[in-house]
């Protein structure tokens, strides 16, 4: 899990989670997946305020009634104050191409969705994604490669910062590939326990500690009963 070498242009990848005190970011059921306060969905938007591209896996979209947008006018001006286009670019990870296109996504036509597929997915999810709307791209064979898609993403597409938004196996799979920048961690005051519930980066993992990716704390900030960390990856 150590940082991949930038010999190719990559974008600069932040990683945003909230947490329970006990590292899951759902419940068992998958039922609840937002258990951040008014402030940590205003961190959230201030994030993507700085992100040329917004970045989730399939089940997260699939699960959520999320449209990955910027949020309401103050948010685009300030994209804008930026230099960033009003609304981002939207990427949607998924292997097999399963992404249910009735998801509340797809609602929202406001910037362009891109799903990263491989060429296990078959023709007709596929199809049924470009009769959406969605520009499909393939990298990879049966495993999505995410360093060509990153490359793709910032020649083809401009994409300079690259926010992730999980869930776990999207995150792991980057911090296993060595493209995650920096981690924005908000950690709130519950705990939902359960074994199969999903935690900020489940996946593969690192098969031993000296393997995975190592963190140095940048800052971090109280608000209410909430923590707000930045890591950056060594």
């Amino acid at each position: 899990m150590k940082r991949a070498t930038r010999k190719s242009p990559l974008p600069f990848v932040f990683v945003n989670m909230a947490m329970t005190a006990d590292g899951k970011i759902a419940t068992a059921n998958r039922a609840v997946s937002s258990f951040g306060s008014k402030r940590d969905h205003d961190h959230l938007l201030e994030l993507r305020a700085r992100a040329d591209a917004v970045m989730v896996g399939a089940r997260t979209a699939d699960l959520n009634p999320i449209n990955m947008g910027p949020g309401p006018a103050k948010y685009r001006r300030l994209r804008l104050k930026r230099g960033l286009a009003d609304y981002n670019l939207r990427v949607i990870v998924s292997r097999s191409g399963s992404l249910d296109p009735n998801a509340q996504v797809f609602k929202s036509t406001f910037s362009p969705i891109i799903v990263i597929t491989t060429r296990l997915a078959p023709k007709a999810n596929l199809e049924r994604l470009r009769a959406q709307g969605a520009i499909v791209h393939t990298c990879g064979d049966r495993e999505i490669d995410f360093t060509e898609a990153l490359v793709w993403l910032r020649r083809t597409w401009k994409v300079n910062r690259l926010l992730c938004e999980g869930g776990g196996e999207l995150n792991d799979a980057l911090f296993r590939a060595g493209l995650v920048d920096e981690l924005h961690l908000t950690i709130c005051p519950k705990i939902a326990g359960g074994r199969t519930a999903p935690t900020v980066a489940d996946g593969q993992g690192a098969v031993s500690l000296s393997s995975s990716c190592q963190l140095k704390l940048q800052h971090f900030k109280r608000v209410g009963s909430e923590l707000f960390a930045v890591f950056r990856a060594s």
